[in-house]
C-alpha cells in the first residue's frame, strides 16, 4: 500500500465530457527487477478514425535527438470492446491506429535503465522517470487533458514527487496538455520530502520542496535542505521575485546516490537533478541546484523564441543558449559566491575557467556564441560514433556565454550598473509577461537597460554576434583581482591528451595555432623522441619541455600509422591565463577594490 504522497497542490485540469476528447495513461509494473513498466494509453471519445502514437525524439531541457522510441517493444492495440486492432508501424518510433470508433487503447513495454534528467530509470528500489523517454503521445491531440495513474508495487511505502497536479486518488495526476506534461518529470521512491516557504512580496509566499534520494539521515537531509533554501533565497535577489508557479510548491527532485547518471535537466516548476555519488551534504553538490532553479527564470519563462513550443519530435536548435545556458551558467556559480559557499580564492578558479575559455579556446576564436548554440543539435548529450574536429571548431555554449556573462558584467559595473539589473529588465520585458525572445530583443534590453544604444550594439556585434577578445584585466583590477600568464617564459607545444607506452600516443585533436598543430602532428600519432630524447611518458616529455624556452626549434620524431617522420617544432609559451587575489600575491587591495568586489561578490539577501 502506498502510505504518502508529496502533494504539490494546484489547480487540478477538469476531464470529461467538458473537454471532449482526453488521454489517460495506466502505468504498471509487473516485471520491475528487470527494468520494465507496462504502460497502456486510452484515448476516450476519439472523434478520428486514424491516430498516429508516437514516442518523442527530443526532451525539454535537451536540444539534440534522442531515439527514446528504441526502447519501447510489445505494442498493441484494442478498441473499447477489447477486440484487437491493427497496429501499423510507419517509422521507427511511429505506430499508426485505423479503425477507431470512440475509444482506443495502446499498451507497450517500456525498458528503462539509465536513469537521469534526460532518460528514465525502472528499479525494485526507485522509479526515475523523464516523460519523453517514458511515454508515447497522440500526435493528432496534443491539446487533450491528460490524466495518468501510477500502480506502485505492493509493499512499498513510495513517495510520488512531481509537478503533475494531483486528484483526490492519491496515484492519479493530471496534466492540461502533452507540452506540460512532457515537462514534468516523476520520482516515485523511499524519499526525503523537505519543504520551506519565502516571502514573495505583497504577503504572497512561494513554497519549495526538495525530493532527496539517498542514503542519509532525516537530520543530514533537513541541513542539506537549509542549504538548498539559501540558494533559492539568493536568486530571488537577482530578479526581485520568484516566478508565479503553475503549481503550489517548485520541487527539487533529487537523486544523490551511486546508482544514477550525473544530470540536471530543467522544467517550469521543477528540476530533475541526479548526481552519482554518495550522499554527503557538502556544499559541492550545491551547483547543478543553483544552476538548475535560476533556470526557473531564464528559459522557463524568460524563453526563447526558437524554442516556443517545443518541438519533440526533432532536434530544436536555438540562437539564444548562449545566453539561456550560459548565463545561467554564470550566475550558478556566482549565486554560490554570493551565498557563501564558495571562498573568493575558490572564485578565482571558476573566473580563471571563463577567461581562459574566451581568450584560449580555439572554437571561442573562430565562431561567436550564437554560431555556439546552434551546434547544441549535435553536442547536447547528442550520440555520435565518428570523429569531430569540435576541438578547433567549437567551443560550448555554457562556459562561453558563462564568459560573456562575465564581460558585460564588469563592463556593466564599470559605468556604475551591473548584470542583476539587466536581468531583472529582461524578465521584466520577456520572462513576467512570458514575450518570447530573440537576440535582437536582448540587445534592445541593454540598450534600454545602460541607455546607451552606441554601447549596447558594440557589445553585441563584437561578442555575441562576433568573437573578438576580450580584455578581461583592467576590469578585474577593479575588485583587486589580477590576470597573468600562469605558466609565462614556459616551453609549450600544446595541450593534448596523451596514452604512455613506448611512445607517447595523441588520443585528442590538435588545437590550431599550437606547436603540435603547426608541426603536422595530429590524433593517433605517436611521438617516438623530441630533441633527440624518448618520450613514453608524459613526465619524459614535461623533463624535456623544462630544458627549454619559448621560441626555440627541435626535432620532433614520430610515427604516422606505420610509417616514422620527423618535423620540426617551435616551442611556444603556454597562454592559459590565472585570476588571484591580489591578497594572496602581495599586491595592494584598496577600499575602492573592496567595494567593487563586495558590490559585486556579496551575499544581496537583506
Amino acid at each position: 500500500m502506498l502510505k504518502k504522497i508529496l502533494f504539490i497542490v494546484g489547480f487540478q485540469v477538469i476531464s470529461g465530457s467538458l473537454f471532449g476528447q482526453k488521454i489517460s495513461y495506466d502505468v504498471s509494473f509487473p516485471n520491475i527487477a528487470h527494468h520494465e513498466a507496462r504502460i497502456s494509453l486510452t484515448v476516450s471519445e476519439a472523434s478520428q478514425q486514424q491516430l498516429t502514437f508516437r514516442m518523442s525524439r527530443s526532451s525539454p531541457g535537451r536540444y539534440a535527438t534522442h531515439e527514446y522510441g528504441k526502447n519501447i517493444y510489445d505494442v498493441v492495440a484494442e478498441d473499447q470492446s477489447g477486440k484487437a486492432l491493427p497496429v501499423q508501424r510507419i517509422d521507427g518510433d511511429v505506430y499508426q491506429i485505423s479503425g477507431v470508433n470512440g475509444s482506443v487503447k495502446v499498451s507497450y513495454t517500456l525498458y528503462a535503465n539509465h536513469a537521469d534528467g534526460t532518460y528514465a530509470g525502472i528499479d525494485p528500489a526507485s522509479v526515475h522517470l523523464n516523460m519523453p523517454a517514458t511515454f508515447m503521445w497522440v500526435k493528432e491531440l496534443q491539446k487533450a487533458p491528460i490524466e495518468v495513474k501510477f500502480n506502485l508495487p505492493e509493499g512499498n511505502e513510495w513517495t510520488i514527487a512531481t509537478q503533475l497536479m494531483p486528484t483526490k486518488n492519491v496515484t492519479i495526476f493530471t496534466a492540461p496538455d502533452l507540452q506540460y506534461f512532457l515537462d514534468s518529470p516523476t520520482k516515485i521512491g523511499n524519499l526525503f520530502v523537505k519543504g520551506w516557504a519565502l516571502d514573495n512580496g505583497g504577503g504572497k509566499k512561494s513554497n519549495f520542496r526538495l525530493a532527496l534520494e539517498a542514503t542519509t539521515t532525516d537530520a543530514k537531509a533537513d541541513e542539506f535542505a537549509a542549504k538548498v533554501k539559501k540558494v533559492t533565497q539568493e536568486a530571488q535577489t537577482v530578479f526581485g521575485e520568484f516566478p508565479t508557479f503553475d503549481v503550489a510548491s517548485y520541487t527539487f527532485l533529487a537523486s544523490i546516490n551511486p546508482y544514477v547518471r550525473g544530470d540536471g535537466m530543467e522544467h517550469r516548476n521543477s528540476t530533475m537533478i541526479s548526481i552519482p555519488t554518495a550522499f554527503t551534504g557538502d556544499n559541492n553538490l550545491l551547483g547543478v541546484f543553483s544552476h538548475e532553479f535560476f533556470h526557473t527564470w531564464n528559459v522557463e519563462r524568460i524563453r526563447p523564441k526558437s524554442l516556443e513550443p517545443f518541438n519533440f519530435e526533432k532536434s530544436n536548435m536555438s540562437f539564444e543558449l548562449w545566453f539561456a545556458e550560459g548565463f545561467t551558467q554564470y550566475y550558478g556559480d556566482l549565486i554560490l559566491e554570493r551565498a557563501g559557499f564558495d571562498s573568493p580564492k575558490e572564485y578565482c578558479r571558476t573566473l580563471t575557467s571563463l577567461v581562459n575559455t574566451k581568450e584560449n579556446t580555439a572554437g571561442a576564436k573562430r565562431i561567436s556564441p550564437v554560431q555556439a548554440s546552434c551546434q547544441a543539435v549535435f553536442v547536447d548529450a547528442g550520440v555520435a560514433i565518428d570523429k569531430t574536429n569540435y576541438p578547433n571548431t567549437y567551443t560550448s555554449y555554457y562556459p562561453y556565454g558563462a564568459s560573456i556573462a562575465l564581460a558585460l558584467d564588469l563592463e556593466l559595473r564599470a559605468k556604475g550598473l551591473n548584470l542583476d539589473g539587466f536581468m531583472k529588465l529582461v524578465w521584466q520585458k520577456h520572462g513576467k509577461p512570458e514575450v518570447a525572445y530573440t537576440v535582437s530583443d536582448l540587445q534592445k534590453v541593454l540598450e534600454s537597460y545602460a541607455k546607451d544604444k552606441a554601447f549596447a550594439e558594440g557589445f553585441f556585434a563584437k561578442y555575441v554576434n562576433g568573437h573578438e577578445a576580450f580584455n578581461y584585466a583592467p576590469l578585474l583590477r577593479m575588485a583587486g583581482l589580477s590576470l597573468k600568464k600562469q605558466f609565462e617564459g614556459q616551453a609549450w607545444i600544446g595541450d593534448v591528451r596523451y596514452k604512455e607506452g613506448t611512445e607517447l600516443t595523441i588520443i585528442s585533436n590538435t588545437i590550431i595555432g599550437t606547436p603540435l598543430y603547426d608541426a603536422g602532428l595530429d590524433i593517433d600519432n605517436q611521438i617516438i623522441s623530441v630533441d633527440g630524447k624518448p618520450t613514453g611518458t608524459q613526465a619524459e616529455l614535461t623533463a624535456i619541455l623544462k630544458g627549454h624556452k619559448p621560441g626555440e626549434k627541435v626535432t620532433v620524431t614520430y610515427r604516422h600509422r606505420d610509417q616514422q617522420n620527423s618535423a620540426t617544432i617551435t616551442f611556444a609559451e603556454n597562454p592559459r591565463f590565472v585570476v588571484e587575489l591580489n591578497e594572496d600575491i602581495n599586491q595592494p587591495v584598496t577600499a575602492e577594490m573592496q567595494k567593487f568586489r563586495q558590490d559585486w561578490l556579496g551575499s544581496k539577501m537583506k
